[in-house]
């Protein structure tokens, strides 16, 4: 069957949470890899499709998305048939999950993470208002036996999963039981697996030597 989604990433990027998402669904693509110069993210064809020139993006019958979240979110509602967004009328915990990783949560990790410190008194004007408070509110979404919206895997679990498996794995999360336990559940899945054979692999070819 002949791909109608392009893919845009480079492996050591967020374009991994979108080949996840793209595992999940099941669903023929093309993958482009792009580097960080101007040769690739910031050439102009690439700027065309993101004028930010950072990846993850994906053509889908001639449409743009961009921002991995979005991507997520855009793929579910795309193919139905995959299972990966609830109901219309269940996707409450789905839609404030997944937002929450995408704004309170990257804000805060990444903050901490450039070691910016916010000024005492400050906080009410950062819409995560501490670390502390964003991740312990994390830990509360993720704080259940199955999936952010109950017994079924969602497009908010790929989002919010990756955050938390990025997070346990290169150490910008604390470990706590609630994040090990998900992303224990996160890793058996075969996308999951999949995802990373296909980014391991190409990271693997970008380091050999010329």
């Amino acid at each position: 069957m002949p791909a109608d989604i392009t893919f845009y990433t480079n492996p050591m990027s967020r374009g991994q949470i979108a080949r996840w998402m793209l595992e999940e669904v099941g669903q023929p693509y093309e993958t482009v890899v792009l580097d960080y110069g101007d040769d690739g993210m910031k050439s102009a064809d690439y700027m065309a499709i993101n004028p930010m020139g950072k990846v993850p993006a994906i053509v889908h019958a001639g449409k743009v998305v961009t921002e991995a979240a979005a991507i997520c979110a855009y793929l579910a509602d795309a193919f139905p048939a995959a299972g990966l967004a609830p109901p219309t009328d269940s996707r409450s915990d789905y839609y404030r999950w997944l937002f929450f990783a995408a704004g309170p949560v990257e804000a805060a990790i990444t903050n901490k993470a450039l070691g910016f410190v916010m000024p005492e008194g400050r906080d009410r004007m950062a819409g995560y208002g501490t670390f502390d408070h964003a991740i312990d509110t994390l830990e509360h979404a993720v704080s259940v036996p199955a999936w952010i919206c109950g017994n079924q895997f969602t497009a908010a679990d790929v989002y919010v999963g990756a955050q938390v498996d990025w997070g346990l794995t290169f150490g910008t999360l604390p470990t706590r039981p609630a994040f090990e336990g998900y992303a224990s559940r996160l890793r058996e899945r075969p996308a999951y697996k999949r995802q990373k054979e296909l980014d391991g692999a190409l990271i693997a070819q970008m380091k050999k030597p010329a």
